[in-house]
């Protein structure tokens, strides 16, 4: 083998072990049949959630797999597959889930999501699963509901007992 080869070899499996290493969740696809604007499409809507698409040899995974002690993903490493890495734990996975509901030859096979092998109904759990963001949304709803709540109740009394705006600004003492 000359020279070149091997080390493009060797900086592809670089390359693959940086994204298992920067990732929470790689998810492996099976992109057989899709059209390069699909596949651009898709890049595109993985990159705005900083999760790549990568398309690499199934020996170069082995290998960069084997490098990071991790194994029992042989079974999705079959036929032509795609990688995306993903650096949060369901955004990445979620958007290969929407999206292969619309595109049939977009099927996920397996991955491994922080630290376990999944198989393809475990990463459609995963893609269910809500976003950082839509966890924080979530949390500072819970946090806001109690003053929320108070202040319905207080509105509500206030409507109830036909209280005016004007009695509930603080009245002027007379000067002494």
């Amino acid at each position: 083998m000359n020279e070149k080869a091997l080390q493009a070899k060797q900086d592809a499996v670089k390359t693959i072990s940086e994204g298992i290493q920067n990732s929470k969740a790689i998810a492996i696809v099976s992109y057989h049949g899709l059209t390069v604007a699909e596949i651009t499409e898709l890049r595109r809507k993985l990159a705005e959630k900083n999760a790549r698409f990568g398309v690499f040899k199934n020996t170069m995974v082995r290998r960069a797999l084997k490098e990071n002690n991790i194994e029992g993903l042989d079974e999705f490493l079959e036929g032509p597959n795609a990688f995306v890495f993903s650096p949060e734990t369901s955004s990445g996975v979620n958007i290969i889930y929407k999206y292969s509901r619309g595109h049939e030859n977009l099927v996920l096979k397996g991955g491994y999501v922080e630290g376990q092998v999944v198989d393809a109904k475990g990463l459609k759990a995963v893609a269910k699963l809500p976003t950082k963001e839509q966890l924080l949304s979530m949390f500072c709803m819970v946090l806001n509901e109690p003053i929320s709540g108070f202040a319905r109740a207080i509105k509500s009394v206030a409507e109830k007992n036909g209280a005016p705006a004007e009695a509930a600004a603080p009245a002027e003492t007379p000067a002494n």
